[in-house]
């Protein structure tokens, strides 16, 4: 899994977790930070519908929702979502550039 902030160069670190048939990358992800490593950063908003599908990221190469990508016994790789701001690990700036607010101070 990348990890890094838009300012450091970035690592791929590697976890194991407990595999269960059916179990989404979004299921690992939660593992690994209750578990693990309680400073990774990524987005879900499973728990609410208004926000739901903020979970995108690139997964073993591919776009995708983190909690529909199934989970391998092999593994695989989990990077934030390409051509975005990166803000840190998973986390990425998705917020299209014709919505965003001005820094204060700009009108």
């Amino acid at each position: 899994m990348w990890r890094g902030g838009a300012e450091d160069p970035g690592r791929y670190d590697v976890y194991r977790v407990p595999y269960e048939e059916g179990m989404s990358v979004l299921d690992a992800l939660v593992w690994i930070r209750g578990h693990e490593d309680s400073s990774l950063a990524f987005r879900y908003g499973c728990v609410n519908a208004n926000a739901c599908k903020t979970c995108m990221a690139l997964v073993d190469g591919e776009v995708g929702y983190m909690c529909t990508a199934r989970l391998s016994p092999a593994g695989g790789t989990v990077e934030p979502l390409p051509k975005r701001p990166l803000i840190r690990d998973l986390v990425t700036d998705t917020v299209p550039d014709d919505e965003k607010l001005p820094p204060p101070g700009r009108d």
